[in-house]
Formats: structure tokens, C-alpha cells, sequence
């Protein structure tokens, strides 16, 4: 029966080592999946924040034509008005 035992002990022993070994590899594989997932996301960050920056570029651009569109706005509706009140004094002159 010793005999018998120890062959019983070595047989569990070499299955949990290869159950380990099967453990293992599953963990690495679930490693690269998370490596390439990791690097997937920081790619996507990446292409965000250069979306971000140029979105902001083209917002400021729009401002800037904005401030100019009000400034001109301001300069020519006053001649637009005093050419449209000249235009009618000489009609009705």
C-alpha cells in the first residue's frame, strides 16, 4: 500500500503542476489580450486629444471671424443707413 500511495501522491502532484502550467498560460494569454486592449484605448486617447486640440483651433478661428464680422458690421450699417437716407432725400426732393 505504501507503494501504491506514493504513486497516487506523484500522479496528484504532476496534476496540479500541469494544471498550474494550464493556469499559467491562460493568465499570459489574458495578459496579451489586456496589453493589446491597454494600447487599443491609449491610441483611441490619443486620436481624442488630437481631435480636441484641432476642435479648439477651429472654435478660436471661428471667434476671431466673429469679433472681425461684428466689427465690420459695426462700421457699415451706419453708411448702409446714411446712404439709405440719402437715396430717399433724393427721391423725394
Amino acid at each position: 500500500m505504501d507503494r501504491e500511495n506514493e504513486q497516487r501522491i506523484v500522479a496528484l502532484l504532476e496534476q496540479i503542476r500541469n494544471n498550474q502550467s494550464q493556469q499559467l498560460a491562460g493568465q499570459r494569454e489574458t495578459l496579451d489580450l489586456q496589453e493589446s486592449q491597454f494600447e487599443l484605448v491609449r491610441r483611441q486617447v490619443e486620436r481624442t486629444e488630437r481631435i480636441q486640440e484641432r476642435a479648439e483651433e477651429l472654435q478660436a478661428r471661428g471667434m476671431g471671424i466673429m469679433k472681425t464680422a461684428r466689427r465690420s458690421l459695426a462700421i457699415v450699417l451706419p453708411i448702409v443707413i446714411l446712404l439709405i437716407v440719402y437715396l430717399s432725400w433724393l427721391i423725394l426732393r
